[in-house]
């Protein structure tokens, strides 16, 4: 299905399909194009209502359950239960994962037949408040409970509302040999970032934020994927990398919490568990 054939008369999409198709063609040279991997950056991805209206719902940290990624690489919280999600988050992350939006998508990145992730594995709402930090770092390449599934694709689409960009939370895209970062993205509402996920795909936002309290850094983090014919090779989950200015400590700590993440992805695949155990834990140490 092209991306010009969109919803029904009687359904208006969440997502500005007229707008970008438009300029589709443009954007698909410039995301093979940029370095230092495949990807590209959105201001104003959403209509304005649409996206005041989500970032308006974002739920607080102190409602419901949140998955607590809480360790040596990371400090973040995430939600990806969907049926807990208010309706303007709920529907939008529903536009993000319908055929229309995937073949358009598709489009963008060059890579034909991609899937959504109904489990919203490793995605779903994510939130950093002051302290906030992920390490450099290349995501899992294959689903947990779907061992045909490749990841090709992450869709970044950030919702913090008021944020300032001397706060930090920059996205930061670094090259192969982990020298620098090439591009820095803030986390500004209503901006959006897709790009390929491959082994050299560094990205993070390293350093701890300095937002106020009541702030925080908001994001929808969604993961496309191919379904191969074999099984996907799965040497580990999410490899942390450590930065040229980083000391000897830290590098030793980022290497062996990275062998731990490992060993928890090993053991999630085999036996089939949910984030929820690993989080309580992550929970109860954080909160000492």
């Amino acid at each position: 299905m092209s991306a010009t054939q969109i919803s029904s008369p009687n359904q208006t999409p969440l997502f500005p399909y007229e707008r970008w198709q438009a300029r589709l063609p443009e954007r698909a040279s410039r995301y093979q194009q940029n370095r230092p991997f495949c990807h590209d950056h959105f201001v104003d991805f959403l209509d304005d209502e649409v996206a005041r209206r989500a970032a308006a719902a974002f739920p607080k940290t102190q409602d419901g359950s949140w998955i607590q990624w809480k360790h040596y690489n990371e400090n973040k919280q995430g939600k990806n239960k969907i049926d807990e999600l208010p309706p303007p988050l709920a529907s939008l992350i529903e536009e993000f994962q319908s055929p229309e939006f995937v073949s358009w998508l598709s489009e963008l990145t060059g890579i034909a037949v991609l899937v959504p992730d109904p489990l919203l594995e490793g995605g779903g709402l994510h939130v950093s408040h002051r302290g906030g930090f992920l390490n450099v770092h290349t995501d899992f390449l294959r689903h947990h409970h779907n061992p045909h599934w490749r990841r090709r694709v992450n869709l970044l689409v950030y919702l913090s509302e008021g944020w300032k960009e001397e706060w930090g939370g920059c996205l930061e895209l670094w090259d192969r040999e982990m020298k620098r970062p090439v591009v820095k993205y803030p986390p500004l509402l209503n901006h959006a970032v897709v790009f390929n996920t491959t082994e050299e795909s560094f990205h993070g936002h390293p350093d701890p934020i300095e937002c106020p309290q009541e702030q925080a850094r908001k994001s929808i983090a969604l993961y496309y994927y191919t379904v191969e014919s074999d099984e996907v090779p799965a040497p580990g989950g999410t490899s942390y990398r450590s930065r040229p200015r980083d000391g000897r400590r830290k590098r030793t700590l980022i290497w062996l919490d990275t062998k731990l993440v490992g060993l928890y992805s090993v053991l999630k695949r085999r036996l089939r568990f949910s984030d929820g155990l690993a989080s309580w834990l992550l929970g109860k140490i954080a909160r000492k």
